[in-house]
């Protein structure tokens, strides 16, 4: 199946799961948070850097994602609806300074059990990581939902509310930013 229909039919399978759960499905809910609960804590983690806060941040997600769900009126698509509610919920988190996440400005070691999902394991992708986190705000947004979420630059746009030419003018400036760090 190609991408573009597997995505149409993801899409499909999350209007119909949403409508459900607006009308109080919860079953419908708990496979919605199923099937995207990764990619939640994928970002989190990405945003992050370390897996409690990560782990927490998710969980914060689900908790307002069962109350903005009803709020969601399709205009987008899900996805792009639920990485803004990703992003605002870390930036909420950063705020609040409940507790203090990892921004390092050098190159960071992780520990064995913080290593990111997917087996991106290795100090080299521990040091890009890091450094990706002490980009400016919107740099890192761009990198991580292009190039970790691996979102054409429209729809990274469509999440960050930017245009796409915008997104283009993040990464450029991020890309010039670690080649200087790293």
């Amino acid at each position: 199946m190609s991408t573009a229909l597997a995505s149409v039919d993801t899409q499909d399978d999350d209007a119909d799961l949403v409508a459900r759960a607006q009308r109080g499905d919860r079953a419908a809910f708990a496979m919605l948070i199923e099937v995207h609960y990764d990619r939640i804590y994928r970002l989190a983690y990405r945003w992050c850097g370390h897996r409690e806060d990560a782990e927490d941040v998710a969980q914060e997600v689900v908790i307002k994602l069962a109350g903005a769900l009803r709020g969601f009126d399709g205009r987008s698509a899900f996805t792009s609806w639920l990485y803004r509610i990703v992003l605002n919920a870390v930036r909420d988190r950063q705020r609040k300074g409940q507790r203090r996440m990892a921004q390092t400005k050098a190159l960071a070691l992780v520990a064995e059990d913080e290593a990111p999902p997917e087996q991106e394991a290795g100090l080299e992708d521990a040091a890009l990581w890091a450094a990706v986190r002490a980009l400016p705000e919107k740099q890192r947004e761009a990198v991580i939902l292009v190039y970790a979420e691996e979102m054409s630059h429209a729809a990274a746009g469509a999440v960050m509310g930017v245009k796409e030419g915008t997104v283009s003018w993040y990464l450029a400036e991020a890309r010039k930013a670690l080649r200087t760090a790293l």
